[in-house]
């Protein structure tokens, strides 16, 4: 009888850059997440048009490229692969909907605490007392989502539709990323969206328009699993990448700059120019906000200093936080919704925000250090019966 060999799955591909780059990202996001703070000002929205949102989702898009891609390139495991990523989609989803219970329950607990009923009002809570019946099946559904809440959500719709995105990467990626960009574009400029309830309006990360990142990602992480780039290091490129992230940087400090740039954009736009190709905006993920986080990854992959950076014992911290991505990103938005709360009532306090945001990160911290190092239970294997 001949032998049959199966197709072996690719190895294990771990890039530090990707750990320590959305380690990075869940802090800054969790500190963005407590408005108001002394440490936002140091974050990274502060220095460019985008933010740790689009880092967050693009590295989201590069590890399911790594993690599910083979499965839609060798021969007879698709079936495996769509099981593979929707098991991983409905354990966003649970993860999405306990995250917005314990959110709400802490909320609710500093409110009884500090006796100021304010924060139950806020953050798209008080449709939960005004509206509660069409709430209540908004939040599954997933029509209504709490502020800070929204971005499992967004990045779950994605996850469910890219297997066919995965095949496509292997076999045209060119035409897929042609056909995300008209999407990206044609969402924006007739202000497609996916339809909240029981507010109107749509979703604050509108996937039509962010998958545009998505893609991006899950096609350069399959690239890597095939051992090639997206794009190549070209150093003209490298360079406007930097000439155009320093513009940015100078824009967001320097007021008049701003102002300028600002006037001429309104120009462009009342001479007739694409709305999503001259605005700031994050739902739509408009250019400027595009374009910056592009560039900035693709100057932090052009260096090879960058990735010995990520492996070094510095950067270790952010690359645990990022290996358990999801927990600890549940865990800082339950966080930050408590200490919104009590933000509420206390004000701007400087060692009060030291200690809110040093503590949530110690949680944070000791929360994936404690998935990472606990002893694990052995296995059990069990045995047949064998008859007497």
């Amino acid at each position: 009888m001949p032998e049959t060999t199966q197709p072996a799955r690719a190895p294990s591909i771990r890039d530090p850059r990707l750990d320590v780059f959305r380690g990075l990202c869940l802090v800054m996001i969790f500190i963005n997440h407590v408005p108001g703070n002394i440490y936002e000002n140091l974050t990274s929205r502060n220095f460019g048009f985008s933010d740790a949102a689009e880092g967050f989702v693009l590295m989201s898009g590069i590890a399911a490229g790594l993690a599910y891609g083979t499965d839609f390139h060798l021969p007879g495991r698709i079936w495996t692969g769509l099981a593979r990523v929707w098991r991983r989609v409905w354990t966003l989803y649970m993860v999405h909907l306990v995250t917005t219970a314990a959110g709400l329950g802490a909320v609710a607990a500093v409110t009884l605490w500090l006796g100021d009923p304010a924060p139950l009002t806020q953050n798209l809570m008080k449709y939960l007392f005004t509206q509660p019946v069409k709430t209540f099946v908004g939040i599954p559904l997933l029509t209504h989502q709490l502020g800070y809440l929204n971005i499992l959500p967004l990045y779950l719709v994605l996850l469910l539709v890219s297997p066919p995105v995965l095949w496509l990467a292997w076999r045209r990626p060119a035409e897929l990323l042609a056909g995300s960009v008209l999407l990206w574009f044609f969402a924006g400029v007739f202000r497609w969206n996916l339809p909240n309830m029981p507010i109107p309006g749509g979703w604050f990360f509108n996937p039509l328009t962010w998958q545009l990142i998505f893609v991006t990602g899950l096609v350069t992480g399959v690239g890597i699993r095939g051992g090639k780039r997206l794009v190549p290091v070209w150093r003209w490129l490298v360079w406007t990448c930097i000439a155009f992230l320093a513009f940015a940087c100078v824009m967001v400090w320097v007021k008049p700059l701003a102002g300028a740039v600002g006037y001429g954009l309104w120009l462009a736009s009342d001479a007739g120019a694409p709305w999503n190709l001259t605005a700031f905006d994050k739902t739509f993920v408009t250019a400027p906000r595009l374009l910056h986080i592009l560039a900035l990854a693709y100057v932090l992959s052009a260096f090879p200093a960058v990735r010995a950076a990520c492996g070094s014992r510095v950067a270790a911290p952010f690359a645990l936080l990022g290996r358990q991505a999801l927990p600890v990103f549940a865990l800082g938005s339950v966080l930050c919704l408590a200490l919104q709360a009590i933000k509420n009532t206390t004000g701007q306090n400087i060692l009060l925000d030291s200690l809110m945001i040093g503590g949530g990160l110690a949680l944070q911290f000791a929360l994936a250090a404690a998935r990472t190092y606990w002893p694990k239970p052995p296995k059990t294997t069990h045995h047949p019966a064998v008859a007497g």
